[in-house]
């Protein structure tokens, strides 16, 4: 009688064991997915706080030098990149 029940369960480690596999698989995604949305989140936050200024402050120089700009406006840029920081 066991062997009929287990025969018709999958057997031993049949249909379970890939069960198994399978919620440990879907479970291993799901940490994974958790995992790279915090660090997308904070690694986007972070560039836009410090490497977002930095990078805005560059290209405002980067236009002064090239003469887009004029001491005035390069300095008011400035100051309000500054102040966003």
């Amino acid at each position: 009688m066991f062997d009929q029940t287990m025969n018709h369960m999958g057997g031993g480690w049949g249909l379970h064991g890939l069960g198994l596999i399978w919620m440990l698989l879907f479970w291993a995604l799901v940490i994974a997915a958790v995992i790279f949305l915090v660090k997308a989140i904070a690694g986007n936050s972070g560039e836009n706080q410090s490497g977002g200024a930095s990078r805005a402050l560059e290209i405002l120089e980067e236009r002064y030098a090239r003469g887009e700009l004029n001491e005035q406006e390069f300095e008011e840029k400035r100051k309000l990149l500054q102040r966003r920081q």
